[in-house]
């Protein structure tokens, strides 16, 4: 679409619904705040400029936002008196002459790029105002959206509708876009001559008709339309994403076992023929390669996980972590910081933080880096084809050379030379007999007390 277009993003209402010490707008769904979704979509449907029009937290929407628009500029809206007036915290924006502006709200994360641009090419028929509605299955409180002859003609509000039009159920969602020629006259001719004396944006259409431009509604989903405003909204609208998310990936090539128990973030990326068991938790900054398999009750944030390799049940792989080619982390263990080349294996009970893994590696049952010395984490390095056994215990710095062995419930705390044998334990005595005499005197200690009772 060759149209220029500004979207201004109304984020400064005050959220007390969400009883929360930060704006509404930067709650997340997927991990990502809400207003960065209504970023990205109108990112995502040509939109040349972002306006935000910002109250409280101000700054932190505004570098919210500016991670995917860095030019979005802010607006305050320092009174709250109505939608109209908030539109017009942006004047400077709108003055800078647009072909299109389409005003949306922080607070409806789930609105596509295509609802958004479906309501712009109207807009390129010549229409002045295209409004967005919806079809709830309960219309009540919602503003009805009054058609005649396929033209939009008014929005009434509930209280205002006759019980004809109360039998509408296309109502209003707040979303709209209007030509940029006519933008700044139309909305300067809102007044605020109702009960509550505010402005409202939906007096666009009367206004837009009584200029005598034409005025109409497309119809979106109603799971894009809702808008949060307290934590079970965003309960509900987080479900919804997630429904959306895993039927995407499915339908991509990827195998979900269970699909409602798998969570994603925003930007997880799964190749073809991953395998996802259940309970399984993505954080922000995952990326898994073709056909790896993720166990059962994984958590996984900002790792990279490659071709074919295996994580779980119950592993946790922490920001950092980037597992080669067949690798396999497996029971109970936790990866950070760590590159772990192909073919390796961190199998059970162990925690291997700042270290680099060679290919081949096999970490033993229990195995862990102790990477941090009350001050500084340091790295483990453990070369290809060695072996660390059972219960050993890698003091960073410390390097292992390729092809070196550790035997089993060692501390170390040098560097092991390449195919070298490493032990460091208290050597085994054995005492014979001994052990018949501790059970012995044992026995008698349980009689003695047992006759005193």
């Amino acid at each position: 679409m060759s149209r220029t277009c500004l979207s201004i993003i109304l984020a400064a209402g005050e959220g007390t619904r969400m009883r929360s010490s930060r704006s509404k707008v930067l709650h997340e769904v997927g991990h990502l705040p809400l207003v960065r979704h209504v970023a990205r979509a109108a990112l995502g449907a040509g939109s040349d400029a972002l306006a935000l029009v910002v109250g409280r937290d101000g700054d932190a929407v505004a570098s919210a936002v500016r991670k995917d628009a860095p030019s979005a500029a802010t607006f305050e809206q320092v009174e709250r008196r109505g939608t109209g007036h908030a539109v017009l915290a942006a004047r400077d924006a709108l003055a800078e002459g647009f072909d299109d502006v389409v005003v949306l709200f922080g607070d409806t994360p789930l609105l596509s790029p295509d609802t958004i641009a479906r309501a712009r090419a109207r807009l390129e028929t010549g229409i002045a105002v295209c409004v967005i509605g919806f079809r709830p299955s309960d219309p009540t409180g919602y503003g009805r959206l009054i058609e005649e002859k396929g033209e939009l003609v008014a929005i009434r509000e509930q209280k205002e509708a006759s019980e004809a039009e109360l039998r509408i159920g296309f109502c209003n969602a707040g979303i709209m876009a209007f030509s940029g020629r006519e933008a700044l006259s139309m909305l300067e001719a809102i007044g605020d001559d109702n009960a509550k004396g505010e402005y409202y944006l939906t007096d666009l259409v009367e206004i837009a008709r009584r200029c005598g431009h034409r005025v109409e509604a497309i119809e979106a989903p109603v799971a894009e339309t809702i808008g949060v405003n307290n934590r079970a909204e965003l309960a509900e609208v987080e479900a919804l994403w997630q429904a959306r998310t895993r039927e995407r990936v499915m339908l991509s090539g990827v195998t979900l076992i269970d699909p409602k128990s798998v969570h994603f973030a925003y930007d997880t990326q799964v190749g073809e023929d991953v395998l996802i068991e259940p309970n399984v938790v993505f954080g922000p900054g995952v990326t898994i390669a073709p056909g790896a398999v993720i166990h059962a009750f994984c958590h996984l944030s900002g790792a990279m996980v490659g071709t074919g390799a295996a994580v779980g049940p119950f592993a946790r792989l922490r920001p950092g972590t980037r597992l080669g080619e067949g690798t396999k982390v497996g029971n109970f263990c936790e990866v950070k910081q760590a590159d772990v080349a192909a073919g390796a294996k961190i199998n059970h009970l162990s925690y291997i933080g700042d270290a680099q893994i060679g290919a081949n590696a096999n970490i033993g049952a229990g195995t862990i880096t102790c990477n941090y010395d009350g001050a500084l984490k340091h790295l483990t390095q453990i070369g290809a084809n060695a072996f660390i056994g059972s219960n050993s215990a890698l003091v960073a710095p410390v390097a292992i050379g390729d092809g070196a062995y550790v035997g089993s419930g060692s501390v170390i705390t040098e560097n092991v030379e390449p195919d070298a044998l490493a032990i460091a334990r208290g050597r085994q005595v054995n005492k014979p007999d001994l052990g018949r005499s501790i059970a012995e005197r044992n026995r008698a200690a349980k009689a003695a007390k047992a006759n005193r009772s």
